[in-house]
């Protein structure tokens, strides 16, 4: 069998950023042409938060090439070390010393750009360029006994593509390395079994075999926005960018009955998932505005998700305000907010950082849309803050999808008031200070710094995954998708955006940038 995999995008979409509209019962274009009361609810009992569809799990694939060769060596555990072997590096310490590290702030996000990419660099597989998807200590101290989760998702391939050029950006790498490095990454990309002209969800990094059979919508995005990313830094690497680009036509998984971008396709049933992106408010806005931007789904579908849930329904964290249907650019929009403490804000599913601030790694959208998600992306970034501090009493913030503190699973983790379902809260993770440097930069950094000398957080690659703020436990894990965030986002700080202004180059992204600047999210 394929690897268990530490944690998959793809369940926590599945309970978290979605709801399944049943087209027979609810036709969305009728909402976009102004003619639908209300959108389903997902609450009620009319989908996954309501429990009356079944859950869909893509199970995992058999990888038989790297069984055998695991078997040849006497065993996974017995192949760990010849594993190790084939990464860029290895770490020479457990932790660092609190006292080792600046505590100017300036100066602290200079050192974890170093060491994070470091730890990016080395914890990829050197013949392949595919970043493993982590690496485990837990509670030992000894190097030697770290747990290497070699296989990847195609995010973290995107991320990783990223996170070379924004190591280029910042003076980490010279051009020559980063070239080497992404020529490595797409030739490997350019091998890998695919399905409908998408890669699946999950790769052996050893082996190359594919261990999913699903083709994900979000995580499809990701990749595109790495190779995006990619041939605009470095024009040399334009066409081999291009032809994976191309060949992921993003109208395979549109879902023109809801006007909606499914999760994704199921490959060994035939069959696309029925559940839709219609919460607008999460990571996955970055895929439909990529969608829209190569053409291969209508420019409409930007307006299809519901911004708020109406008051009717039932079951969401907070009453919405002005809770209605509004008209940007022809189309009707479900509107509205929620408020708390005098912050208005249009809500994620759950209330993370993950949901609210990805997509800024590479949109600039406090300058591309400061009357809607510009704006939202600041208050989410405060109300996280003092909801962290003051109501929850925590002495450090950021709460999104990370680790459990004792390391022994993955969740999700949220300030519940900002979801319409609502994370609980647990475990904080520094990648979530590091995603709001864009929106809060003075508080991110002096939080970063405060993590780092409270905690025995900082190894010799940067942050460990995750900690209980409340106590003494910590997540000894790297996690390629946590650590790509973390890096790129104080990446984009050090250098006033580069990887944003990358992003904002590329014709897919000048193509449907204009979709941002006419909604305003809090009109009376």
């Amino acid at each position: 069998m394929g690897p268990v995999h530490l944690r998959s995008r793809c369940a926590l979409a599945l309970v978290a950023l979605l709801f399944c509209a049943d087209a027979s019962a609810f036709d969305w274009w009728s909402v976009l042409r102004g003619r639908a009361s209300e959108p389903p609810c997902p609450f009620d009992g009319s989908g996954p938060a309501g429990g009356s569809f079944p859950v869909l799990r893509d199970p995992p694939v058999a990888a038989p090439k790297k069984t055998a060769w695991e078997d040849a060596l006497g065993g996974p555990q017995a192949a760990q070390p010849f594993i190790r072997a084939r990464l860029a590096g290895w770490p020479s310490q457990v932790l660092v010393e609190r006292d080792a590290l600046p505590l100017d702030p300036a100066a602290f996000l200079r050192r974890l750009a170093r060491d994070t990419w470091r730890g990016l660099d080395a914890l990829t597989d050197r013949e392949h360029g595919l970043p493993v998807d982590n690496v485990s200590f837990g509670a030992s101290t000894e190097i030697a006994d770290g747990r290497i989760g070699d296989y990847t998702n195609i995010t973290n391939v995107g991320l990783h593509l990223i996170a070379v050029v924004a190591a280029r950006e910042i003076g980490l790498l010279d051009d020559a390395g980063a070239r080497e490095r992404l020529g490595r990454t797409l030739y490997t990309l350019a091998r890998l079994e695919s399905a409908h002209g998408f890669f699946y969800n999950y790769y052996d990094t050893t082996s190359l075999e594919r261990t999913s059979g699903f083709l994900s919508f979000v995580d499809s995005a990701w990749l595109t926005a790495g190779l995006m990313v990619a041939r605009s830094a470095f024009p040399d690497l334009h066409q081999p960018a291009t032809a994976l680009i191309d060949r992921m036509d993003f109208g395979f998984l549109y879902d023109r009955r809801v006007g909606q971008m499914a999760h994704g396709y199921y490959v060994g049933r035939r069959k696309r998932s029925p559940y839709h992106y219609g919460v607008f408010y999460t990571e996955a806005r970055l895929g439909y505005l990529i969608a829209i931007g190569k053409g291969d789904v209508p420019w409409t579908s930007w307006f299809s998700p519901v911004r708020t849930y109406p008051a009717s329904c039932r079951g969401q964290r907070m009453a919405p305000h002005g809770a209605r249907q509004i008209d940007v650019r022809g189309c009707a929009v479900w509107s509205g907010w929620y408020e708390w403490k005098g912050a208005r804000y249009v809500p994620s599913w759950g209330g993370s950082m993950f949901e609210a601030l990805m997509p800024v790694l590479v949109l600039d959208e406090m300058a591309l849309a400061p009357a809607s998600l510009g704006r939202n992306d600041l208050t989410h970034a405060r109300v996280q803050r003092e909801f962290a501090l003051e109501e929850l009493g925590y002495p450090v913030w950021g709460l999104s999808p990370s680790s459990n503190a004792d390391g022994s699973d993955y969740a999700e983790y949220g300030a519940r008031v900002l979801g319409a379902a609502g994370y609980g809260a647990g475990a904080v993770t520094p990648h979530a200070s590091a995603l709001a440097l864009a929106v809060l930069p003075e508080e991110a950094a002096a939080n970063l710094v405060e993590i780092a000398r409270r905690y025995d957080v900082y190894g010799e690659y940067g942050f460990y995954d995750a900690f209980d703020p409340l106590g003494s436990a910590v997540a000894r894990r790297y996690l390629a998708l946590d650590q790509s965030m973390l890096f790129i986002a104080v990446a984009n700080h050090l250098s006033e955006g580069a990887v944003r202004r990358h992003f904002a180059s590329d014709p897919i992204a000048q193509s449907a940038l204009p979709l941002l600047r006419d909604e305003v999210f809090f009109a009376e």
